[in-house]
C-alpha cells in the first residue's frame, strides 16, 4: 500500500472511504450525530443517518465554533486554525488494517477548557502511537462553550432544554458510534480505553459519573483532569442570566435565543469570559453542569459511591501546570505576595492559607526551588486545579477495589528559555509521538520517552496495566502513594512532593473553578 491509495470500511450509515499516509489508513470527518443545527441546536445529540452509496473521509471534518485563547505568545502545535462550524460532530480513525484484527481502540478527547480544541489539532495529526502500539486510535470533536455547556433549561422553563451537558453527551454518542462500528475498522469493541488532557480528562472524570455511559468504554487515562471541574446549577443558571444579558435579552426571549448566529453567540461567550475574568480571574465561563439529572451529583462524589466501579483507571498530572496559563496571563508573572495571598483565599478556605502557604514554602526551600510569589502561586494553583483533584479520584476508585496507576511527568520543555517548565499539556507531543523543538523538545531522550510513555498507555488500553518492558513494572498508587516520574529518568517514586499534598487534607474542594 502507497500514501494517497484509499481503501473501503463499512459503517452502519453507510461505506466510507479513507486514504493510506504515514503507514496507516486514516478515516476522517465521519459524522457520529446528525448536524446539531437549526431546531436540533442545544438539544442532545441525535443519531447519523445513512448515506447512499460511498462516503468520503479523506478531509477533517469542521470543528465547533470557539473564540481564540488569549495567548501572546502560545506555542503553535497548541493553536487552533481549522474550519468552524455548529455542524461539527464529526470522529477520525487511524488504524494499522481493516482487518477484523480486534485491536484495543483508544479513543482521545481533547481539551481545551470547554471552551476551544478539536479531535483534528496538529498535535494529534502523523501519529505514531497506531504504528507503535498497533492499535485503533479514534479522536472525536464535540460541542464547546455556550453550545454544549450552557443550561438554558432552567432560564427557559425547559422551552429550551439544554441542561449544559450536551458537549458530554456528544462524547457519548460518539463511543457509542464507535462501540457499534470499530470491529470494521480494526477494533475490539470490547475494549474501548477513553483518555484525554486537560477538558478531555475532565470529561473523562463526568462521564465516569454519569448514567448515560456506563458500558461504553473499559478504561480511562485521564491526563491533567479528575472529575471536579464542574458547575452547579445555580452557578450556570446566573452563567446563562449573565450571558442573556450581554445580548440584551431575557428569559421569555425564547424564539430570539434560538435565532442567534453562531456569531452573536461567540462574541457574547468572549464577552462574558472578560467579565468573569476581571472578576473571578477565569475566562471558562461555561462547564459541565450538575443538573440532578443528566448529571446527577458532583461527579467526584458518584465515583466515591461506585459509579466507576469496574473501570481500570491510570491518572496523572505534569510537575509544573500553571506555568502555561501564566504564558497566558503574564501579570501573573509579576505577582506581589498581597495579591498572591488573595487570589488563594479566592480558591481556598481563608482560614487554611496561612498553612498552606508555609508549608509550599518550606517544602521548596527544602528542594532550593524559587519562593517567589509567581512561582508559589503558580504551584499552588497547579495543585489546586490539576494535582490534588486527580489525587482525589485515585482516592475514590481505590475506595471501590479498583488498582489505580498514577504519574507525574516532570520533563520541561526548551522553548522560550525554559520558562515554560513541566508545563500544562507538554506530554500531549510525547504521547502522539509529535514532540518537537516548537513546544516539547526533541533528540534522542525526548524520543526515549516518547516511546516509554506510548508503550505504557498501550499496555494499559491493552491490559489495565502501563507496566511493559521499557518502563519496566509500574505499581499501582496504594498506601505507599507509588507513582511513576516521566521524565529524562524514569522511575517509581513513593509519596513525591508529599509535604504539598498533605496539606489539602484539611479541607475538602469538591469542585474547583475553571481557569
Amino acid at each position: 500500500m502507497t500514501d494517497n491509495s484509499t481503501i473501503l470500511a463499512d459503517t452502519l450509515q453507510g461505506k466510507v472511504e479513507g486514504i493510506y499516509e504515514n503507514g496507516q489508513y486514516a478515516f476522517k470527518g465521519i459524522p457520529y450525530a446528525e448536524p446539531p443545527v437549526g431546531d436540533n441546536r442545544w438539544l442532545p445529540p441525535l443519531p447519523a443517518r445513512p448515506w447512499e452509496g460511498i462516503r468520503p473521509a479523506k478531509e477533517y471534518g469542521s470543528i465547533s465554533p470557539q473564540n481564540e485563547m488569549p495567548a501572546p505568545a502560545m506555542p503553535s502545535k497548541l493553536l487552533m486554525n481549522e474550519p468552524q462550524d455548529e455542524n461539527c460532530l464529526f470522529l477520525n480513525i487511524w488504524t494499522p488494517g481493516n482487518d477484523h484484527a480486534r485491536r484495543p481502540v483508544m479513543v482521545w478527547i481533547h481539551g481545551g477548557a470547554f471552551i476551544i480544541g478539536s479531535g483534528s489539532q496538529e498535535m494529534f495529526r502523523s501519529n505514531t502511537l497506531v504504528s507503535n502500539g498497533d492499535i485503533v486510535l479514534v479522536s472525536i470533536n464535540y460541542r464547546l462553550g455556550a453550545l454544549g455547556f450552557m443550561n438554558l433549561k432552567e432560564i427557559t422553563g425547559g422551552k429550551i432544554p439544554a441542561t449544559g451537558s450536551e458537549g458530554l453527551l456528544d462524547q457519548i454518542a460518539a463511543v457509542d458510534w464507535v462501540q457499534k462500528n470499530i470491529q470494521n475498522f480494526g477494533g475490539d469493541p470490547d475494549n474501548i480505553t477513553l483518555f484525554g488532557e486537560s477538558a478531555g480528562g475532565m470529561s473523562i472524570g463526568c462521564l465516569m459519573a454519569m448514567p448515560a455511559a456506563p458500558g461504553r468504554f473499559h478504561k480511562c487515562i485521564l491526563q491533567s483532569g479528575a472529575a471536579n471541574t464542574v458547575g452547579s446549577l445555580d452557578e450556570s443558571v446566573a452563567s446563562t442570566e449573565q450571558f442573556l444579558g450581554i445580548l440584551g435579552l431575557s428569559s421569555d426571549s425564547t424564539d430570539e435565543i434560538r435565532a442567534l448566529s453562531t456569531a452573536q453567540i461567540l462574541s457574547a461567550q468572549q464577552k462574558l469570559g472578560i467579565i468573569m475574568h476581571d472578576r473571578d480571574n477565569r475566562i471558562t465561563p461555561f462547564q459541565p453542569v450538575v443538573d440532578g439529572i443528566v448529571m446527577p451529583e458532583i461527579p467526584i462524589n458518584a465515583i466515591k459511591n461506585g459509579s466507576a466501579a469496574g473501570l481500570h483507571t491510570l491518572i496523572g498530572t505534569n510537575l509544573e501546570e500553571f506555568k502555561l496559563f501564566s504564558l497566558m496571563d503574564p501579570s501573573l508573572r509579576y505577582i506581589d505576595e498581597s495579591r498572591m495571598i488573595q487570589r488563594m483565599e479566592d480558591l481556598i478556605p481563608p482560614e487554611h492559607v496561612p498553612a498552606v502557604l508555609a508549608e509550599y514554602i518550606e517544602a521548596r526551600k527544602a528542594r532550593d526551588d524559587s519562593t517567589n510569589p509567581a512561582e508559589i502561586l503558580e504551584a499552588v494553583l497547579g495543585d489546586y486545579m490539576f494535582r490534588i483533584p486527580a489525587l482525589n479520584l485515585v482516592a475514590a476508585q481505590q475506595s471501590n477495589h479498583q488498582p489505580v496507576f498514577n504519574y507525574l511527568f516532570n520533563w520541561k520543555s526548551p522553548v522560550l528559555d525554559g520558562v515554560l517548565g513541566a508545563c500544562h499539556a507538554l506530554e500531549i507531543g510525547f504521547v502522539f509521538g509529535n514532540h518537537d523543538n516548537s513546544f516539547c523538545g526533541s533528540g534522542p531522550d525526548a524520543d526515549t520517552l516518547s516511546r516509554k510513555i506510548q508503550d505504557a498507555w498501550v499496555a494499559f488500553a491493552r491490559t489495565g496495566n502501563p507496566s511493559c518492558e521499557s518502563l519496566g513494572k509500574w505499581e499501582p498508587y496504594g498506601e505507599n502513594r507509588t507513582t511513576m516520574l516521566l521524565g529524562r529518568a524514569c522511575r517509581l517514586e513513593n509519596a513525591p512532593y508529599e509535604k504539598e499534598r498533605r496539606v489539602w487534607d484539611a479541607f475538602d474542594i469538591l469542585i474547583t473553578k475553571p481557569i
